[in-house]
């Protein structure tokens, strides 16, 4: 896929993660929205800001009706609770899955329309080494991002025909906002794992494993 001809669109594109996709796909020559909650928080040049809640179907609307050019869908919007199974809240269980789930699944429903009468292009699935390993104390976490693989799995394969190339995403602990309580070394740069994940997805990779953690973990799935 040649960058200068991608019109994308990145969720959670005001920090973090979703910043280093815009401010790379920027850079490689596409065209980018950044979907935020708060569009006033896209503050990248040359990314067109785009109010957008994943969990809400209104907004999901909307976004997809004002970039109606868009090629490559980014689905990076995240949440972590940290909440366990047994004992967390079921609110803050609920909005993981609503929004790692449901949130990305209503993304791929509506986008998928928009990229196929675009021609065609790619959508990448933000999912995590958590979508392998499952530690009690991010439960929650987990089984949103599980959940998320095998919807992954799925619309891949019913996308397909249209053209529409369906990538994954698995990363430990990087760098962001979202982990600041874990020690720096034990994160990775989220830029790098930005290029990572775009090169993958441009190369037509059904899944790119950005580090270590993750490709141990994987390694290990069949024992």
């Amino acid at each position: 896929m040649n960058t200068t001809d991608v019109v994308a669109l990145v969720t959670g594109a005001n920090r973090g993660l979703g910043r280093r996709f815009a401010e790379q796909l920027v850079a490689r020559g596409a065209k980018v929205y950044g979907g935020a909650r708060r569009p006033e928080t896209v503050d990248i040049p040359g990314v067109i800001p785009v109010q957008l809640d994943i969990t809400d179907p209104e907004s999901i609307s909307r976004a997809a009706e004002l970039a109606s050019d868009v090629t490559v869908l980014i689905n990076n919007a995240g949440v972590s609770t940290q909440a366990n199974l047994l004992d967390g809240a079921l609110e803050d269980i609920r909005l993981e899955m609503e929004t790692h789930y449901f949130g990305t699944l209503q993304m791929i429903r509506a986008f998928a329309p928009v990229i196929d009468g675009n021609g065609g292009g790619a959508i990448l699935n933000v999912l995590s080494v958590l979508s392998w390993y499952h530690p009690p104390t991010s439960g929650a976490y987990s089984a949103a991002k599980a959940a998320g693989w095998a919807m992954t799995d799925a619309v891949r394969a019913q996308l397909a025909p249209k053209n529409i190339h369906v990538a994954a995403l698995h990363v430990g602990y990087m760098d962001t906002d979202m982990v600041s309580y874990i020690p720096a070394d034990q994160k990775t740069d989220p830029g790098v794992v930005a290029e990572l994940a775009l090169d993958g997805l441009f190369a037509g990779d059904n899944e790119v494993i950005a580090d270590e953690l993750s490709r141990n973990v994987k390694a290990k799935l069949s024992t």
